[in-house]
C-alpha cells in the first residue's frame, strides 16, 4: 500500500492525533466525527429543544463504542456518561501492535469524578484470543479497561457498570437485549 496521507490534526482531543493513514477505514476520520458531535450535533440539539442538557450520555456499538468513550473521556465538560457496547477497545496505535489507544488515554489521563461508564461485552463477540488465555480479546480488552478505570479511582457499582453477556455476539440482537439495563442505568445514575 505504501505512501499514505497524514490525518489532519483535530482541534479537539481524540484518538488519531498525528496518525498516518495507509488506506480507508483506519479511524482517521474520528477527529471529524468528534468535531461534528461537538460543534454541530450538540448545538443543534440545544437550539432545537431549547435545553441545556446538564447530564449528557453518549453511547455506541463496536467502533462507535470506542468513539463514544473517546469523546466522553476527552470532553468531560460536555458529557458525563459513556455507553460502550462490544467496544473496539483493541484498537492500537500502529498496525503491528503498540498500546491499546483508549487504555493508554485512561492510564495517562486524570481522574474525573463526574464521569461514569457502562460496558457490555459478549462471550461470543469474536473468536480471537491473542494472548491464548482462553478469554476472547473483546472480553479481555473490556475487563482490562475496567481494571484501569478502577486503578484510576472509579468504582464498580458507582461509576462503572460492566455486563458480560453469556453467548452474546457482536450484533444488534445482543445489544438490544442489554439496552433496557443501559437506559435504566442512565436514568438512575447521577
Amino acid at each position: 500500500m505504501g505512501g499514505g496521507h497524514p490525518c489532519r490534526p483535530a482541534t479537539e482531543p481524540g484518538i488519531w492525533y498525528g496518525k498516518t493513514c495507509r488506506g480507508k477505514g483506519e479511524g482517521c476520520k474520528a477527529s471529524l466525527y468528534a468535531r461534528f458531535v461537538l460543534r454541530e450535533l450538540l448545538p443543534f440539539l440545544r437550539s432545537r429543544y431549547h435545553q441545556s442538557f446538564p447530564d449528557i450520555t453518549f453511547a455506541g456499538f463496536s467502533l462507535g463504542g470506542l468513539s463514544a468513550l473517546d469523546i466522553v473521556w476527552n470532553h468531560p465538560d460536555q458529557f458525563h456518561k459513556a455507553g460502550v457496547f462490544s467496544g473496539s477497545l483493541w484498537w492500537r496505535s500502529s498496525p503491528d501492535g503498540g498500546p491499546r489507544i483508549m487504555h493508554r488515554q485512561v492510564e495517562e489521563g486524570a481522574f474525573r469524578p463526574q464521569l461514569k461508564f457502562f460496558f457490555e461485552a459478549g462471550t461470543d463477540d469474536e473468536l480471537a484470543d491473542r494472548n491464548a488465555n482462553g478469554i476472547i480479546d473483546a472480553v479481555d480488552d473490556t475487563e482490562d479497561l475496567v481494571r484501569i478505570l478502577e486503578q484510576k479511582g472509579y468504582e464498580k457499582g458507582r461509576q462503572i457498570r460492566y455486563e458480560l453477556v453469556p453467548g452474546g455476539r457482536h450484533n444488534y440482537e445482543t445489544w438490544a437485549g442489554v439496552m433496557p439495563n443501559f437506559l435504566e442505568w442512565v436514568v438512575k445514575t447521577s
